[in-house]
């Protein structure tokens, strides 16, 4: 009677998990996602990569991205079509980097991490970019539609040196 052989192994990557968090998920980091879902398809990381938001607070949960928010990335080209979240403590376990718009992002995500390697997945967005020197992107949600527009232009920045730095944690998965 021949022996039934163990099921092969998957050889299906497990995707890299990246997620962008600002306040209430309805400006930043829809706008940081959306940029950065676009570079990850143009350089052919999609299903390798994938790319969410969330806000540290839920006041907005389940409304859409701001309209500012749209038109800024619909004039640049980028998709749209998002609904707000609210970041929880148990989603580190299932993202490689959680992607803070400001610091006080970023110390509100290292308080909610249960553990310090949770906590260490926590960056700033514009660390990313060599030429940053504050490190905030600032909230635009409550000035006209050019504070948008400048966001944008600081998120794009910032998302080539974090694509950088996503390609190379990719390939080192694949080594």
């Amino acid at each position: 009677m021949p022996h039934a052989s163990a099921p092969a192994p998957s050889t299906v990557p497990v995707p890299y998990a990246v997620c962008f968090v600002c306040t209430g998920n309805i400006c930043r980091s829809p706008m940081a996602a959306s940029v950065f879902r676009t570079l990850v398809r143009d350089a052919g990381l999609d299903g390798l990569v994938v790319v969410d938001s969330a806000g540290t607070d839920g006041w907005h949960e389940g409304d859409p991205a701001d309209p500012r928010t749209d038109a800024a990335l619909k004039s640049a080209g980028y998709e749209t079509g998002h609904t707000a979240r609210q970041f929880q403590a148990d989603w580190f376990a299932g993202r490689d980097l959680v992607i803070a718009l400001d610091h006080g992002h970023q110390r509100t995500l290292r308080r909610l991490a249960r553990t310090p390697a949770d906590a260490d997945k926590v960056r700033l967005l514009r660390s990313y970019d060599p030429d940053a020197g504050d490190l905030d992107v600032p909230d635009p949600y409550y000035g006209d539609a050019d504070g948008f527009v400048e966001c944008l232009t600081m998120v794009e920045a910032a998302s080539e040196g974090l694509l950088d730095a996503v390609r190379d944690a990719v390939e080192g998965r694949a080594a």
